[in-house]
């Protein structure tokens, strides 16, 4: 973990941003502005899942590099504030977590809300609204968009059996042949809106892909499968021709509205 008397809450990973397609990691990282020291937590916790998705940096990063894609990765870590939420979400921030009770954030005064919204969250959000109509407008056509996270293998005492899973709502352009590529692995358990429901409301797929029409998915690997280099390295070796594949279809890059399944648009 990194920190800096400037703290910047994005990061941009360039590339042809004609293909059409981008990569966003809203969890990828566990760094917090000097100010706010470790949240009044151990550094233990801060290795944990609740901090970020373990892995995804160095599998979107590659990933890109591999597609010569654009990526917005977030910078701050999600206890700071959740970047993949809602602005009206009740997780948004958390004071609890997986059972960790995270000192720094509570109580939470509005002041101290808004703070975090204005400096991290939306100047996120903002990077990643900018990126896709940068994309849209160097390609000419409607981006592809693709979400990269991680899932913990024990949440709550549940053992779950998934090794990678696919988030989506109700567009299911890119999420239902992806499943069905990855499912060609016999050795893969391959979650279909597993271990987490895709319709969540104001989440960045929401925000940017949804109320747009623009077609997209959100992808959870299993978190001890590429919590080393070579691990991440794999998945995204693995990923890439199925996401260029999925990027040639003939309505990946057409606006069509779906709706959602969290209510109108």
């Amino acid at each position: 973990m990194t920190r800096s008397t400037v703290f910047a809450p994005f990061d941009i990973v360039e590339g042809d941003r004609k293909r059409g397609i981008v990569l966003v990691a809203d969890h990828a990282r566990r760094d917090l502005p000097e100010e706010y020291g470790s949240l009044g937590l151990p550094a233990a916790e801060l290795d944990r899942h609740i901090a970020y998705d373990i892995g995804v940096e160095t599998v979107t990063r590659e990933l890109a590099a591999a597609l010569d894609v654009p990526a917005v990765i977030a910078n701050f870590s999600r206890l700071l504030i959740d970047p993949n939420r809602g602005e009206d979400d009740p997780t948004l921030i958390r004071q609890l977590y997986d059972g960790t009770v995270v000192p720094g954030n509570y109580p939470m005064a509005p002041q101290e809300r808004e703070r975090r919204l204005d400096g991290f969250y939306r100047p996120y959000q903002d990077a990643v609204g900018a990126m896709i109509a940068s994309v849209a407008h160097a390609s000419g056509k409607a981006p592809f968009i693709f979400s990269v996270h991680s899932f913990t293998p024990v949440m709550q005492g549940f053992i779950r059996p998934w090794h990678v899973g696919i988030l989506w709502d109700l567009d299911d352009r890119v999420a239902r042949p992806l499943i069905d590529m990855l499912a060609q692995d016999k050795n893969l358990v391959v979650g279909d809106n597993e271990p987490y429901d895709g319709a969540l409301r104001g989440d960045t797929m929401f925000k940017h892909a949804i109320v747009n029409g623009f077609a997209h998915a959100l992808i959870e690997i299993r978190q001890d499968l590429i919590s080393d280099r070579k691990g991440a390295l794999a998945w995204a070796q693995r990923l890439a021709p199925i996401v260029d594949a999925i990027d040639r279809r003939p309505d990946m890059h057409q606006v069509k509205m779906f709706g959602s399944r969290t209510g109108p648009l």
